[in-house]
């Protein structure tokens, strides 16, 4: 939509319908260093579903991640973002569409904690949900377990807490597509656990999350989908349950695995064959 002076005027989402695909890809192709790092990538993310991105170092899931991101354009094939081709929209346009957590969070100066989560909303400034900016800081400071340092500078942080903040400032956007790239790699098993029910939490709001881990735990526990990606390409996607068996896992990571359900949850418990 543009003004009377031509200017594009940013039209405001609406909440997704469940199901609803907000994320996709077809035919995806991607070349990096003039090397295809992606190959024929079909791949959907929906509302109310975590869908997690899993396979070995190298396999192309940062490139996917950042692909449907719309950070990364493609070679060939396409990414829609709610409906609409990635190129068409605006920086300003994704942003009230889709947050994205990063590998790693980095700032020049040492602003506080609160400071650096009411970040996370300066998309939604001159509209009319500016005025949720508080209480969506606020959330976001509680649900990470960060209020108790919002006062302190970030760069006096430790590594774990920087990721936990970052996590804020992506929650208090407050966008229906939730896109996070390693979010416990910093973090202590209580954390870890943490970042996953967050996770939960937002798809069982309405919301679509697509996390990259390397922990198969997780992804077994906490995600709906997964997708297991092995040298660009997608070896295979759907339930936990149904992926992830010892034979492809066993190949994709080049090293021997067993597969068994959890005693209590059914889920699977991926585990290294060890020899001791």
């Amino acid at each position: 939509m543009r003004t009377l002076f031509g200017i594009r005027r940013r039209e405001l989402p609406g909440r997704p319908g469940p199901g609803e695909v907000l994320a996709e890809a077809h035919g995806l192709r991607v070349r990096l260093g003039g090397r295809e790092v992606l190959t024929g990538i079909d791949l959907s993310a929906r509302a109310g579903e975590v869908l997690a991105l899993v396979g070995p170092n190298g396999a192309g899931k940062s490139t996917l991640f950042a692909a449907l991101a719309a950070d990364l354009p493609a070679d060939g094939g396409s990414v829609r973002i709610a409906g609409r081709p990635a190129a068409g929209w605006t920086p300003a346009e994704l942003a009230l569409r889709r947050a994205v957590l990063p590998q790693s969070a980095t700032l020049s100066f040492p602003f506080p904690v609160e400071e650096v989560v009411r970040m996370g909303r300066a998309p939604w400034s001159g509209t009319g949900r500016e005025e949720e900016d508080d209480e969506a800081v606020t959330e976001a400071l509680a649900a990470t377990e960060t209020g108790e340092f919002a006062d302190r500078p970030f760069s006096a942080l430790s590594g774990g807490e920087r990721a936990r903040v970052a996590l804020a400032r992506v929650l208090a956007q407050r966008t229906a597509l939730l896109l996070l790239d390693e979010p416990t790699a910093a973090l202590d098993l209580r954390h870890q656990e943490l970042v996953l029910r967050i996770c939960r939490a937002r798809a069982a709001g309405g919301d679509a999350v697509v996390v990259v881990l390397h922990d198969l735990g997780l992804a077994a526990a906490y995600s709906d989908r997964v997708a297991v990606l092995d040298g660009g390409r997608i070896e295979a996607e759907g339930e936990p349950s149904a992926v992830f068996g010892g034979e492809l896992l066993s190949r994709v990571y080049r090293q021997p695995v067993e597969v068994f359900p959890h005693p209590r949850s059914g889920a699977p418990v991926v585990l290294p064959e060890r020899t001791f």
